[in-house]
């Protein structure tokens, strides 16, 4: 398929998007950008969710990860979909409850300022390192599969996305993207179920037939036994569980969509609707992986990894998959960063810089200190992207849940403290509690092997660990009142 053509296509798509932002930004405000003026539909947020919880990260390596892991990555799913019915009956209620348009606000209002901005903080430090990795991951592929044929380098590339994600978010910011991951998910799930059949009819199989063959090459494994290993069933489902719990429920980016519904039973029914579709989703990420493994294995192909999927839907598959197949993949490359980018400037604006209880401050200068920190918050991400292509790390999901452990440990335990019991802290310590905790995790991590003699593997459960430890910490603090 020719670079060209391809990359026509990737403009045409871009040019869709901003015919989108224009006509959802039009009389925009600051509410607009920060909240979408609490009007959004709880369906279209539903299912614009899904490629935003999903990512280029999922796109491209839960399949890679199949013909080595099997179907284990299920068993995270499983706690996922656990973890979303706490966030929709503990979480949302106490969101909409306190009217926040920034969750850690929460904190605030819980402890205090000084666990408030640890709390927005510790979000800022985790949704930039995420969002930012996953971005690289993405626009990697695009570059070695068309970009370096056109002769553009992988500098000027993600220079040239971030400027597209700019010019779509700068005005309409959440509203904007309800509309814009809802079109990006559609697309996504297009190019997911588009390679699954093609992959199955050029195999002469259908699901049933594909299950069979995996599962007599033992690929369709879920459960891990080994309680001992990182991969044990039980640290794997609750692991999950509590990763969406903290990584949607305590996650500015992704509560800032679900807050834009109307009502708290419609943001609930999208996180009931949300929950289910994405078991789903996962699954068909899983047998599309087994499918390619099959497919490489009978044409005699070599390639592994994140190199999978691509390869062969750009070098072994017609024109017409292999130009779906792009449009999926930059539809799971936009959802995860123009959320997150549209979040992090809300959360700095809201929780750091605190524009929204200046009521000295203009709607005007609201909105140019809102502009300037969006612009800053893309620098950031170019620079980020730039380390990540010098480190050219394969392993990008073992980094995502690292990641995960240890800078949304502290947010769990804080929340989890300030929902499970009645105690004030002292709260200029907050931030040495929110600190000690990760900093104990990550040596534990490093000697528990070498120096403890310990046999067992930390793996998912790290962020369950490391939000005990602050929750501990914090009882430790507590006040005696109430």
């Amino acid at each position: 398929m020719s670079p060209v053509i391809l990359f026509t296509f990737v403009i045409a798509y871009f040019l869709l998007l901003l015919g989108v932002a224009f006509y959802t930004s039009r009389n925009a405000n600051n509410e607009t950008f920060f909240s979408g003026n609490k009007n959004s539909h709880w369906a279209l947020v539903a299912f614009g969710m899904i490629g935003t919880s999903l990512s280029g990260v999922t796109f491209i390596s839960v399949p890679g990860t199949v013909e080595v892991a099997n179907f284990s990555y299920f068993q995270v799913v499983l706690g996922y979909f656990i973890g979303y019915f706490v966030v929709a009956y503990v979480l949302l209620p106490l969101y909409y409850k306190l009217n926040l348009t920034s969750i850690y606000n929460y904190l605030y209002q819980r402890f205090g300022i000084y666990a408030y901005k640890t709390g927005a903080i510790f979000f800022i430090i985790s949704r930039t390192l995420g969002a930012t990795l996953r971005l690289y991951l993405v626009i990697n592929v695009l570059q070695l599969f068309i970009l370096d044929d056109l002769g553009i380098s992988f500098h000027v590339t993600a220079i040239i996305i971030l400027i597209m994600i700019l010019l779509y978010t700068f005005k309409g910011g959440v509203k904007t993207i309800v509309w814009t991951d809802t079109l990006q998910t559609f697309f996504m799930l297009l190019a997911l179920v588009v390679c699954v059949f093609y992959i199955m009819d050029d195999l002469n199989l259908n699901v049933a037939s594909a299950l069979t063959k995996l599962n007599e090459s033992g690929h369709t494994q879920i459960f891990n036994m080994d309680g001992w290993d990182k991969k044990f069933f039980l640290k794997q489902i609750i692991g999950g569980a509590f990763i969406t719990i903290a990584m949607t429920g305590l996650d500015q980016e992704m509560m800032q969509k679900n807050i834009s519904v109307k009502t708290l039973g419609g943001a609930q029914k999208n996180m009931v609707l949300f929950s289910t579709v994405m078991v789903l989703v996962n699954f068909l990420f899983l047998l599309l992986g087994g499918l390619l493994f099959l497919f490489a294995q009978a044409k005699g192909l070599t390639v592994k990894g994140d190199d999978l999927f691509p390869t062969i839907a750009l070098h072994s598959l017609p024109a017409v998959v292999s130009i779906i197949f792009i449009i999926g993949l930059i539809s799971a490359l936009f959802p995860s960063a123009d959320g997150a980018i549209t979040a992090l400037t809300s959360s700095f604006c809201i929780d750091i810089l605190g524009v929204q209880r200046n009521e000295t401050l203009t709607e005007q200068k609201k909105s140019h200190i809102r502009m300037t920190v969006h612009l800053l918050f893309a620098v950031v991400f170019l620079l980020f992207v730039y380390y990540f292509k010098y480190l050219n790390n394969k392993s990008i999901i073992g980094i995502l849940l690292d990641i995960a452990g240890y800078t949304y440990g502290p947010l769990l335990g804080l929340f989890a403290f300030g929902i499970l019991t009645r105690y004030k802290i002292k709260d200029k310590l907050a931030p040495v509690i929110c600190l000690t905790a990760p900093a104990i995790c990550y040596l534990f991590q490093l000697y528990a092997s070498s120096v403890l003699k310990m046999h067992y593997q930390i793996g998912i459960e790290m962020l369950l660990i490391n939000g005990m430890l602050t929750f501990l910490g914090l009882w430790l603090i507590r006040e005696k009142t109430t």
